[in-house]
C-alpha cells in the first residue's frame, strides 16, 4: 500500500462497498476487524516512513475505537503521539507529516502530542480523558513509551478511584439524563444512552480499578446470551448504522431501521427494536450491578473505617438485608426451597433494596422450579411483589435479566422486549405490563379483590407477540397461568375474563354512545352481569392507560369510563352482604367448657399454621390476641372472629416472618398477660415496627372504608381496604374497642400487601353519620397512608 491517506480511504470504501464477486460484503464483526487491520497497517507503514521506529524515542498510541479494536467505518481516529522529551520542532515536523495526510483525506482525527509525564498528568486532571486512555494500545514505535503510559494511567486509576468515584457516577447519570434509555427510545443513542456502548466501557473501567468483574452478574446462560452477546449486538447495529448513513452516527434513525435489520439478518425494524431492547436492558442491569458492587468495594474513609461490619437484618424466611442489599440467610437452602426466589424478590420490592447479584446467580443455579399448582405461600409472595408499587419494576427486571422470571412465568418470553406497534406506547410490552402493575397497586383499595387486580395487570397483554387477537390468546394463557398459580376455579374464570375484556370499557366508552341502553346492556352481558368484574376492569383500564404513556389517561376518558361503569352498576344486580364463617362443632364444645385455650396446628402451606384462640369474650381480647401473634413474628393471612355464649372463638391463619412458630403455651401465657394489663401490646408493636422498618413505610394506595346496613338496627358491616402493616389487626381491634363498637364477628383476609377486613359492629343507638365519621377518623389514624402529594409548583421547583 502507498503511504498516502487517499489510499487508506479507497481501501476503507472498498471494504464498505462489497457485494461484488471479488469483494463479498463483510458482516459487521468482520468489517470491524478488517478496519482495525487496515488502519494499523497504514499507521505502521506511515510511522516507519516518518521515522517512528522502536529506537526512535517516539510512539503512536491508539485510544477510542482503534484502541479497543472496535473500529467502526466512520469513527474518529484517536491517536496520541508520544515522545521522549525531544526537540519540539522535530516532534512538530513528524506530527505534521503524520496528521496532514489524514486531514487532507477528510478522515476525522482526534490527536495529541504528549510526553509520558504530560499524558499521565492529563489523565490525572481530566476524568473524561482518563476514561478514554484506559483503552490505550500501542501501535508503532517505541513500545516502552506506550507501556509506561498505559501502566501509569491504570495504576493511577486504581489508586485514585476512591476520590473520583462520585464524580464518575454523577457524570454517568448526567449522560443518561441527556441521552435516555436505549431500550425504550424510538430513535436511541447507541453510544451514550443508558444501556449503550459507553456503559460497556464504564464496566471495563470499574474492572481495571479492581472494583468489579468486567461483566458482573450475567453470563452466557442469561436471557439473550448475557453481557458479551449484548455488547456484540450493540456494536453490530452501530457498525451497520455507519455503513447505511455513510457517516459517523450514534443515533439510530427510524428510516434506517429496516435496512439495518435486514443487513444483520435480524428482521424488520420491530425485530431490530426488540434485539436492541434486550441488549440494552442486559447492559443496564449489569451497570447497576457494577456500580453497586464497586461502591461497596471502595475502601472506607475517616470514621467509617472504625464502624462495625454491617449487621444482617432478617426480612423473611431465608432472606436478610446485608450492606444495603437483599441476600440469602446463612442457613438458606435454595435447592430445597423453590419459593425462595419470590421471597427474595418480594423483600427487594418492598424495601427498595436491590437483590445481590451473587444471590440472584445462586438462585439461578440452585433454585428448583415451583411445582404446579403453586403453594399458597408462593402465590402470596408473588402478590406481595406485585403490590409493592414502583419497587416491583426493578425487582422484576433483575429477575428477568438473570433468567428467574422466565422460570416463574414461561409465557413471558413472547412479550419480553417486544416493541409496541403504535406511537402512544412508550415502553416495550413486558415493561408496560409491569408499569401497569405498579399503577394498579395505587388503585388496589378501589376493588374488593386486589390480588386479581394485580394479576390481571400483569397478564393483560400476555397474548401479544402472536398473530391471533391478543385478548383472546391472553385469556386462554391466563386460564393456564391461573391454574398453575393455584387460584380457585372461580378466580381463574375472573382472571381470564379480565384479560379477555381489558379493552372493553375504554373501547366502548370512547367509540359508542353510552347514553344508549343497548350499549350498557352489551357491556353488562359481556361481563356476565358480574359487578366484581366491572370493578376490576374499571381499575385495570385506568392503570393500563397510565402505563401506556403521557396523555393517554385524562379527565375526558376518565369521565366517559366512569359514567359507563355507573350505568352498568345500575343495571347489574347488587352484591350480597358478607356473612360470618360457621364455627366447627368441636370448637363450640370447647368454648362451652370455659377458660383460655390456644392451639397451633399446621396449615395447608409449608410455612402456614392455624392458630385457634378460645377465651372469655372480654373487651380488648381480639386486639391483644392479634398483637401477641404479631409480636411473635406471625403474620395474619386470614382470620375468622366469632363466638358462642360468653366465649370468643377466633381462628387465624398465620405464617412466621422467619423461623418456626412459637409454642402454643407461650402464646396462651402472653395473651393472659395482655388481658391482665402486664403486657402493653401496642407499645411493644410500635417498638417492633421502628426496629424492623426504621421508618413507617408509605402506602401505595389510599385506604377505603365502606359501610353497609344490616337487618338488625344498630349493626353495620364495615369493610376496610388498605395496605398491611405490622400488627394492623391489633390496632384496628383496639380502635373499635376504644370507640365502644362491639365486634360481633369479623372476616380478615390478607392478599399480598393488601388487606380486605370485614367487621360486623354493633354501634347501638348511635349509628348515624357522625358516629361513623368518628370511627373512620380513628381507623384511618392507624392505617398506612400514601405520602401527601406536593402542589404542582413544589414539584416543579
Amino acid at each position: 500500500m502507498s503511504h498516502g491517506a487517499a489510499d487508506l480511504v479507497r481501501a476503507r470504501d472498498q471494504l464498505l462497498g462489497g457485494g461484488a464477486p471479488r469483494h463479498p460484503r463483510l458482516d459487521a464483526e468482520s468489517l470491524r476487524a478488517a478496519l482495525v487491520d487496515l488502519y494499523e497497517l497504514w499507521l505502521t507503514s506511515k510511522g516507519a516512513e516518518v521515522g517512528i521506529t522502536p529506537d526512535s524515542g517516539l510512539a503512536i498510541m491508539a485510544v477510542g475505537g482503534l484502541g479497543r479494536r472496535e473500529m467502526l467505518p466512520y469513527s474518529d481516529l484517536d491517536l496520541v503521539l508520544l515522545h521522549e522529551d525531544m526537540d519540539p520542532k522535530r516532534v512538530a515536523e513528524i506530527a505534521d507529516r503524520l496528521w496532514y495526510p489524514l486531514w487532507d483525506a477528510h478522515i476525522k482525527l482526534d490527536h495529541s502530542v504528549r510526553t509520558v509525564p504530560h499524558a499521565l498528568k492529563v489523565a490525572s486532571d481530566d476524568l473524561v480523558a482518563a476514561l478514554g486512555m484506559l483503552d490505550a494500545r500501542h501501535i508503532v514505535g517505541n513500545p516502552d513509551l506506550s507501556d509506561r503510559v498505559v501502566a501509569g494511567i491504570r495504576k493511577d486509576w486504581r489508586s485514585g478511584i476512591r476520590g473520583r468515584f462520585d464524580e464518575l457516577v454523577a457524570g454517568v447519570r448526567a449522560r443518561w439524563e441527556r441521552s435516555g434509555q436505549v431500550a425504550h427510545r424510538s430513535e436511541p443513542d447507541l453510544k451514550n444512552g443508558r444501556g449503550g456502548l459507553r456503559d460497556i466501557q464504564l464496566l471495563d473501567a470499574l474492572a481495571i480499578a479492581q472494583l468489579t468483574d468486567a461483566m458482573p452478574g450475567l453470563g452466557p446462560d442469561a436471557p439473550g446470551g448475557g453481557l458479551a452477546q449484548a455488547h456484540r449486538r450493540l456494536l453490530d447495529v452501530r457498525t451497520e448504522l455507519h455503513r447505511v448513513a455513510g457517516r459517523a452516527r450514534d443515533q439510530l434513525r427510524a428510516q434506517d431501521a429496516d435496512e439495518i435489520g435486514a443487513a444483520l439478518r435480524i428482521g424488520d425494524r420491530f425485530d431490530l427494536a426488540r434485539t436492541l431492547s434486550d441488549a440494552a436492558r442486559t447492559v443496564g442491569y449489569s451497570v447497576d450491578v457494577g456500580l453497586r458492587t464497586a461502591g461497596n468495594a471502595l475502601p472506607r474513609r475517616g470514621l467509617a473505617r472504625l464502624r462495625r461490619m454491617p449487621v444482617r437484618r432478617p426480612l423473611d424466611e431465608g432472606v436478610v438485608e446485608h450492606a444495603g442489599e437483599v441476600v440469602l440467610a446463612r442457613d438458606a437452602r435454595p435447592q430445597r426451597d423453590p419459593g425462595l426466589v419470590l421471597r427474595v424478590a418480594a423483600a427487594s420490592a418492598q424495601t427498595g433494596l436491590p437483590m445481590s447479584a451473587t444471590t440472584l446467580n445462586r438462585l439461578s443455579e440452585d433454585a428448583p422450579e415451583l411445582r404446579e399448582p403453586w403453594p399458597k405461600d408462593a402465590l402470596n409472595d408473588l402478590l406481595v411483589l406485585l403490590g409493592a408499587g414502583r419497587g416491583v419494576i426493578d425487582a422484576v427486571e433483575a429477575l428477568d435479566r438473570t433468567g428467574l422470571w422466565g422460570r416463574l412465568l414461561p409465557e413471558w418470553g413472547a412479550v419480553r422486549d417486544l416493541p409496541p406497534r403504535d406511537a402512544l406506547h412508550v415502553w416495550t410490552v413486558d415493561r408496560h405490563s409491569v408499569e401497569t402493575v405498579a399503577y394498579a397497586s395505587a388503585l388496589s383499595t378501589r376493588v374488593a379483590r386486589p390480588d386479581l387486580l394485580a394479576l390481571g395487570a400483569l397478564l393483560h397483554d400476555i397474548g401479544k407477540g402472536r398473530v391471533e387477537d391478543h385478548c383472546t390468546v391472553g385469556a386462554d394463557l391466563a386460564t393456564h397461568i391461573g391454574r398453575r398459580l393455584g387460584l380457585w376455579p372461580s378466580d381463574v374464570e375472573i382472571l381470564s375474563a379480565m384479560v379477555r375484556h381489558h379493552l372493553l370499557l375504554p373501547d366502548v366508552a370512547t367509540h359508542r354512545d353510552i347514553d344508549d341502553p343497548d350499549t350498557v346492556r352489551y357491556v353488562v352481558d359481556a361481563l356476565d352481569n358480574d359487578p366484581r368484574r366491572l370493578e376490576l376492569l374499571h381499575a385495570l383500564a385506568e392503570a393500563d392507560s397510565l402505563a401506556t404513556g403521557p396523555g393517554v389517561w385524562g379527565e375526558w376518558k376518565a369521565t366517559l369510563i366512569g359514567e359507563l361503569v355507573r350505568r352498568c352498576r345500575t343495571v347489574m344486580a347488587g352484591e350480597t352482604l358478607p356473612e360470618p364463617e360457621p364455627i366447627p362443632e368441636e370448637l363450640l364444645v370447647r368454648a362451652a367448657a370455659g377458660g383460655v385455650h390456644v392451639e397451633l396446628t399446621p396449615g395447608e402451606g409449608k410455612y402456614t399454621h392455624i392458630a385457634t384462640v378460645i377465651a372469655p369474650d372480654t373487651p380488648g381480647l381480639l386486639s391483644n390476641t392479634a398483637g401477641v401473634l404479631a409480636l411473635h413474628s406471625l403474620r395474619v393471612l386470614s382470620a375468622s372472629v366469632g363466638g358462642a355464649g360468653e366465649s370468643a372463638i377466633n381462628t387465624f391463619v398465620v405464617t412466621p416472618t422467619f423461623g418456626g412458630p412459637p409454642d402454643a403455651g407461650l402464646l396462651r401465657q402472653e395473651i393472659k398477660r395482655a388481658a391482665a394489663g402486664e403486657l402493653d401490646v401496642r407499645a411493644a408493636l410500635d417498638a417492633r415496627e421502628r426496629e424492623t422498618l426504621g421508618v413507617a413505610r408509605r402506602a401505595q394506595a389510599e385506604p377505603r372504608l365502606l359501610w353497609a346496613e344490616t337487618a338488625i338496627p344498630g349493626q353495620l358491616i364495615l369493610q376496610l381496604r388498605a395496605e398491611d402493616r405490622i400488627g394492623l389487626l391489633c390496632r384496628l381491634a383496639a380502635v373499635l374497642a376504644g370507640a365502644g363498637a362491639d365486634v360481633r364477628w369479623a372476616k380478615v383476609v390478607t392478599m399480598g400487601s393488601f388487606v380486605v377486613d370485614v367487621f360486623c359492629v354493633d354501634l347501638g343507638r348511635r349509628s348515624g353519620p357522625d358516629r361513623r365519621a368518628e370511627l373512620e377518623s380513628a381507623i384511618l389514624a392507624v392505617v398506612p397512608r400514601p405520602a401527601p402529594r406536593k402542589p404542582p409548583e413544589a414539584e416543579q421547583n
